[in-house]
Protein backbone atom coordinates (compact mmCIF):
# COMPACT_ATOMS: atom_id res chain seq x y z
CA UNK A 1 0.00 0.00 0.00
CA UNK A 2 1.52 2.86 -0.64
CA UNK A 3 -0.04 5.34 2.59
CA UNK A 4 0.33 2.39 5.37
CA UNK A 5 -3.41 1.79 6.05
CA UNK A 6 -4.91 -0.37 8.64
CA UNK A 7 -7.36 -3.26 8.75
CA UNK A 8 -10.81 -1.71 10.56
CA UNK A 9 -13.50 -3.79 9.45
CA UNK A 10 -14.93 -5.88 7.17
CA UNK A 11 -18.31 -6.24 4.65
CA UNK A 12 -19.73 -9.20 5.18
CA UNK A 13 -23.05 -8.89 2.62
CA UNK A 14 -25.47 -6.53 1.42
CA UNK A 15 -28.44 -5.66 3.76
CA UNK A 16 -31.43 -5.17 1.96
CA UNK A 17 -32.42 -4.34 -0.85
CA UNK A 18 -31.25 -0.33 -1.78
CA UNK A 19 -27.14 -1.02 -1.67
CA UNK A 20 -26.73 -1.13 2.54
CA UNK A 21 -24.34 -3.38 3.47
CA UNK A 22 -24.35 -5.30 6.50
CA UNK A 23 -20.87 -4.16 8.18
CA UNK A 24 -18.49 -6.10 11.03
CA UNK A 25 -15.98 -3.52 13.01
CA UNK A 26 -12.89 -4.80 14.45
CA UNK A 27 -12.30 -1.07 16.11
CA UNK A 28 -12.48 -1.36 19.95
CA UNK A 29 -14.78 0.92 19.86
CA UNK A 30 -17.00 -0.63 16.86
CA UNK A 31 -19.27 2.88 15.96
CA UNK A 32 -15.67 4.66 15.74
CA UNK A 33 -15.72 2.98 12.37
CA UNK A 34 -17.38 5.45 10.61
CA UNK A 35 -14.63 8.14 11.76
CA UNK A 36 -12.07 6.35 9.84
CA UNK A 37 -13.96 6.90 6.53
CA UNK A 38 -12.76 7.11 3.75
CA UNK A 39 -12.32 3.57 4.09
CA UNK A 40 -10.15 1.53 1.47
CA UNK A 41 -9.93 -1.91 0.04
CA UNK A 42 -6.73 -4.05 0.68
CA UNK A 43 -5.16 -3.15 -2.66
CA UNK A 44 -6.00 0.89 -2.65
CA UNK A 45 -8.09 0.71 -5.80
CA UNK A 46 -11.40 1.38 -4.22
CA UNK A 47 -12.50 4.09 -1.42
CA UNK A 48 -15.63 4.35 0.43
CA UNK A 49 -17.77 7.05 2.42
CA UNK A 50 -19.32 5.54 5.35
CA UNK A 51 -22.46 5.88 7.28
CA UNK A 52 -23.97 3.90 9.81
CA UNK A 53 -27.74 3.39 9.20
CA UNK A 54 -28.21 1.34 12.74
CA UNK A 55 -26.91 -1.76 14.47
CA UNK A 56 -27.27 -5.08 13.80
CA UNK A 57 -26.76 -8.57 15.02
CA UNK A 58 -22.88 -9.31 14.61
CA UNK A 59 -22.59 -5.09 13.41
CA UNK A 60 -24.11 -2.71 11.45
CA UNK A 61 -26.21 -1.95 8.75
CA UNK A 62 -24.22 0.66 6.65
CA UNK A 63 -24.11 2.80 3.17
CA UNK A 64 -20.94 3.02 1.23
CA UNK A 65 -20.96 5.47 -1.05
CA UNK A 66 -21.56 4.49 -4.46
CA UNK A 67 -23.29 1.36 -3.60
CA UNK A 68 -26.38 1.32 -4.72
CA UNK A 69 -28.23 -1.75 -5.27
CA UNK A 70 -28.14 -5.51 -3.38
CA UNK A 71 -26.27 -6.77 -6.06
CA UNK A 72 -23.38 -4.39 -5.97
CA UNK A 73 -23.12 -4.38 -2.01
CA UNK A 74 -23.32 -8.53 -2.53
CA UNK A 75 -20.48 -7.96 -4.70
CA UNK A 76 -18.45 -6.63 -1.92
CA UNK A 77 -18.92 -9.72 0.22
CA UNK A 78 -15.62 -10.19 2.11
CA UNK A 79 -14.07 -7.09 1.55
CA UNK A 80 -11.96 -6.13 4.04
CA UNK A 81 -12.10 -2.34 4.97
CA UNK A 82 -8.54 -0.39 5.70
CA UNK A 83 -8.56 3.03 7.40
CA UNK A 84 -5.35 5.46 6.77
CA UNK A 85 -3.30 5.04 9.93
CA UNK A 86 -2.77 9.10 10.84
CA UNK A 87 -6.80 9.33 11.12
CA UNK A 88 -6.34 6.27 14.00
CA UNK A 89 -6.42 7.50 17.36
CA UNK A 90 -2.80 7.17 19.45
CA UNK A 91 -3.05 4.17 21.60
CA UNK A 92 -1.76 3.91 25.30
CA UNK A 93 2.04 2.36 25.73
CA UNK A 94 0.44 -0.66 26.62
CA UNK A 95 -2.10 -1.28 23.25
CA UNK A 96 -1.27 -2.06 20.21
CA UNK A 97 -2.57 -2.07 16.60
CA UNK A 98 -2.36 -6.11 15.36
CA UNK A 99 -0.66 -4.52 12.03
CA UNK A 100 2.10 -3.30 14.48
CA UNK A 101 2.57 -6.78 15.86
CA UNK A 102 2.61 -8.76 12.19
CA UNK A 103 6.46 -9.77 11.55
CA UNK A 104 8.02 -8.62 14.96
CA UNK A 105 10.24 -11.43 15.75
CA UNK A 106 9.92 -12.90 18.95
CA UNK A 107 12.57 -14.10 21.52
CA UNK A 108 12.07 -15.93 24.55
CA UNK A 109 13.55 -14.50 27.77
CA UNK A 110 16.77 -15.98 27.07
CA UNK A 111 17.06 -13.68 24.18
CA UNK A 112 16.83 -17.36 21.77
CA UNK A 113 14.58 -16.16 18.90
CA UNK A 114 11.61 -18.25 19.03
CA UNK A 115 10.11 -17.59 15.27
CA UNK A 116 7.97 -14.00 14.09
CA UNK A 117 4.53 -13.45 14.73
CA UNK A 118 2.61 -14.55 11.60
CA UNK A 119 -0.84 -13.20 12.98
CA UNK A 120 -3.28 -12.17 15.71
CA UNK A 121 -6.40 -14.14 16.41
CA UNK A 122 -9.55 -13.49 19.17
CA UNK A 123 -11.90 -15.98 19.56
CA UNK A 124 -13.41 -14.19 22.58
CA UNK A 125 -11.34 -15.23 25.51
CA UNK A 126 -8.32 -12.27 24.55
CA UNK A 127 -5.25 -12.39 21.79
CA UNK A 128 -3.78 -15.02 20.61
CA UNK A 129 -0.28 -14.30 18.56
CA UNK A 130 0.28 -17.04 16.27
CA UNK A 131 4.36 -17.42 16.28
CA UNK A 132 6.06 -18.93 12.91
CA UNK A 133 9.48 -19.97 13.28
CA UNK A 134 11.10 -22.47 10.52
CA UNK A 135 11.69 -26.19 11.58
CA UNK A 136 8.42 -26.39 13.63
CA UNK A 137 5.74 -28.46 11.89
CA UNK A 138 2.82 -25.98 13.64
CA UNK A 139 2.78 -22.76 14.71
CA UNK A 140 3.04 -21.77 18.17
CA UNK A 141 -0.20 -19.96 19.89
CA UNK A 142 0.55 -17.82 22.36
CA UNK A 143 -1.69 -15.65 24.38
CA UNK A 144 -1.47 -12.24 24.34
CA UNK A 145 -1.22 -11.19 27.84
CA UNK A 146 1.34 -8.97 30.13
CA UNK A 147 2.68 -12.94 31.99
CA UNK A 148 3.57 -14.48 28.32
CA UNK A 149 4.81 -11.59 26.25
CA UNK A 150 6.36 -9.24 29.22
CA UNK A 151 7.67 -6.85 26.47
CA UNK A 152 6.98 -5.68 23.47
CA UNK A 153 9.57 -3.08 21.53
CA UNK A 154 8.23 -1.54 18.08
CA UNK A 155 10.87 0.20 18.23
CA UNK A 156 13.55 -2.45 17.96
CA UNK A 157 10.87 -4.53 16.03
CA UNK A 158 11.16 -7.63 18.48
CA UNK A 159 8.97 -9.59 21.44
CA UNK A 160 9.55 -10.99 24.54
CA UNK A 161 7.86 -14.07 25.29
CA UNK A 162 7.57 -16.45 28.43
CA UNK A 163 5.82 -18.95 27.04
CA UNK A 164 5.00 -22.11 28.76
CA UNK A 165 7.05 -25.03 29.19
CA UNK A 166 6.13 -27.65 26.23
CA UNK A 167 5.75 -31.28 27.27
CA UNK A 168 7.98 -33.50 25.72
CA UNK A 169 5.05 -34.61 22.94
CA UNK A 170 4.21 -31.45 22.10
CA UNK A 171 7.59 -30.17 20.73
CA UNK A 172 7.63 -30.27 16.84
CA UNK A 173 11.36 -30.40 16.64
Amino acid sequence: MAQERVCVGAIAGAFGVRGEVRLKSFCAEPGAIADYAPLWSEDGTRSFGLRIIRAIPGGFAARLTGIGTKEEADALRGLQLYADRDRLPSLPDDEFYHADLVGLAVFDTGGAEIGRVRAIHNHGAGDILEIFAPGRRHALLLPFTRAVVPTVDLAAGRIIADPPDESPGDADD
